[in-house]
């Protein structure tokens, strides 16, 4: 379930953006622990999503750092917030950045550097070689009964309520069928799927970005 380190390839690969990243900010061992979170048990994984936070945070560290600042227990995942939530208001989000530009710190290329969920992807695939198909497949399997009995459910339910109407004399109608049908609308990539052809094609067009 876990892969195995693409045959002479290494972390540090600038092919990559996460690769050339971990070389320009020393990032030495965080690929290992990448790859180890991201196979790991369903009950220990993290989503990629989730790793794209942990390696900005990271980056974000070693910046704060490398400009002599000493960041306290849990400063940087709160500047990390402060500098990426939607939810900040501007003013907080200004306020920041203009402290750690005054210790030295160039913000604009520190955001140029926070990396995707694509791009972490992209890393552990193409350099470290990981894999998590068995668990994803059996996940996506679930989802899909789930999704389908859903659907089920929804249809029966929908079809009781108009026979019920169409009984008391509400409603006029011949004979029908119900058809229910879930769709999923990427706002990143602008595609439309049934949820269906998502899990079976394993994404949506965003998959072919770094």
């Amino acid at each position: 379930m876990t892969g195995t380190e693409s045959a002479g390839a290494s972390d540090t690969s600038s092919h990559t953006k996460v690769g050339r990243l971990i070389n320009e900010y020393g990032l030495n061992g965080i690929g290992e622990e990448l790859e180890r979170r991201w196979t790991g048990e369903d009950s220990e994984r993290d989503s990629l999503r989730t790793l794209a936070d942990v390696f900005n945070r990271r980056v974000l560290e070693r910046a704060m750092l490398d400009t002599g600042m000493d960041p306290l227990d849990g400063e940087v995942s709160n500047v990390y917030r402060l500098l990426t939530d939607e939810d900040v208001s501007r003013g907080v989000e200004t306020e920041v950045t203009a402290r750690l530009e005054q210790e030295g710190l160039d913000v604009d290329l520190l955001r140029k550097d926070f990396v995707t969920y694509q791009a972490i992807r992209t890393f552990l695939k193409d350099v470290r070689g990981a894999s998590y198909e068995s668990d994803s497949r059996s996940s996506v399997e679930r989802a899909q009964s789930s999704f389908a009995r859903l659907v089920g459910r929804t249809t029966a339910v929908v079809e009781q309520k108009l026979e019920q109407l169409q009984s008391a004399g509400r409603l006029t109608l011949g004979s029908f069928r119900v058809r229910t049908a879930v769709t999923v609308y990427c706002e990143d990539c602008e595609t439309q799927y049934d949820v269906t052809t998502l899990l079976e094609s394993g994404g949506c067009e965003c998959l072919s970005e770094d």
